[in-house]
Parts: structure tokens; C-alpha cells; sequence
């Protein structure tokens, strides 16, 4: 090609932009040190150049501007979904199957000891004392789990903090009490 340069060679003269200076160490876009590059005030498609959208060794550094920016906008506003980071929706689905499984736990728990354990002698209701509050607990952990996972999935969508979690609690407090539960049952069953 005659009258032209490309943009990657080096030379004396002005390239194919206006404003780039002479030869210079190869791969730096800066005016005036080799590589041809847009000007500063306009690249090749009408956006920024060089010394406003690359740092000092002609990287991207930050967007300032642009649909980019935007996008960030609209999620620290709370307006509109984005993709999140693959490893964190994983992870909040790795958490609901761990909610799924202790719910499933907590039915086949409470479903072998009102099935499968012996009647506690004196006390024939106490199998079920025990066993139908684990049962009703399974229940609820494997809907609360889904809820859940949700609103998780809602937060990481929208750049939010990921909301509280009332699970453990409703977990510790109901296994305390079936915990006390069973040893009155023990005790009453031994008295008599």
C-alpha cells in the first residue's frame, strides 16, 4: 500500500492519524514512542483514545462513560438484573441443597422414630412427641431453604447484600426444644 501506514508500524512520519509522533520502542501507543494510535481526542471509531481510555502502557484502565458504566449505575440503584459471578451462584445453590438435604434429614429422622422405635413403656405417645415436630421442622427448612436461595439469588442479581438468613435460627431452637422433649419422655418413661 502507498501514502498509508498501518497503525501497529513504526516511523519518522505522521501516521494515519493526525497528531502521532515518530518512531519510538514497539508496542507503546503513546504519541511519539513507535506504535501508531488514534489521537487523544478521537480513536478510530469516535471514542476516546489513548490518554483517556488507556493507562500508561496502553491497557484498558477504568470506563468512564459508556453503556459499562451504566449497567454499574443501574445496579447500585437497586434497577434492573445482571448476571453474576458464576462461583456465587453456585455457591448459593450448593447452600439451598444443603438446606434440602438437613430438611430430608429431619423427615426420615422424624419418621424413623415414630415408625421404627420401640414405645417408650408408660408414655405410648412419646414416639410421637418426638418424631412429628421433626417431620413438621423438615418441612419448613426445605421451604425456607427455597425462599432462601431466592432472595439470594434476587441480591446477586442486583449488586445488593445477600439478606440475612433466619434458618439457623429456626433450626438451633426447634432441635432444643425436641432435645428437652425427648429427655422428659425418657424421664417419665423411666419413673414409670
Amino acid at each position: 500500500m502507498t501514502g498509508s501506514t498501518a497503525p501497529d508500524q513504526g516511523g519518522s512520519t505522521g501516521g494515519p492519524w493526525p497528531g502521532t509522533g515518530s518512531a519510538g520502542p514497539a508496542g507503546d501507543p503513546r504519541p511519539g514512542t513507535g506504535r501508531r494510535g488514534p489521537p487523544a481526542s478521537a480513536g478510530p471509531t469516535g471514542g476516546p483514545g489513548p490518554a483517556a481510555g488507556t493507562g500508561p502502557t496502553g491497557n484498558p484502565g477504568p470506563r468512564t462513560g459508556g453503556a459499562g458504566s451504566a449497567a454499574v449505575a443501574g445496579r447500585a440503584a437497586g434497577q434492573g438484573d445482571t448476571e453474576p459471578d458464576a462461583r456465587f451462584t453456585f455457591a448459593n445453590e450448593r447452600t439451598f441443597l444443603a438446606w434440602s438435604r438437613t430438611g430430608l434429614a429431619l423427615i426420615v429422622a422424624g419418621l424413623g422414630i415414630v415408625q421404627l422405635l420401640p414405645p417408650f413403656p408408660g408414655v405410648p405417645w412419646g414416639r410421637h412427641l418426638i418424631g412429628v415436630p421433626l417431620i413438621v421442622l423438615g418441612a419448613i427448612v426445605a421451604v425456607a431453604g427455597y425462599v432462601e436461595w431466592v432472595r439470594n439469588r434476587r441480591a446477586l442479581r442486583r449488586g445488593e447484600p445477600v439478606p440475612r438468613s433466619f434458618l439457623p435460627v429456626i433450626l438451633t431452637a426447634t432441635i432444643a426444644a425436641i432435645a428437652v422433649i425427648s429427655a422428659v419422655v425418657l424421664l417419665l418413661s423411666a419413673v414409670r
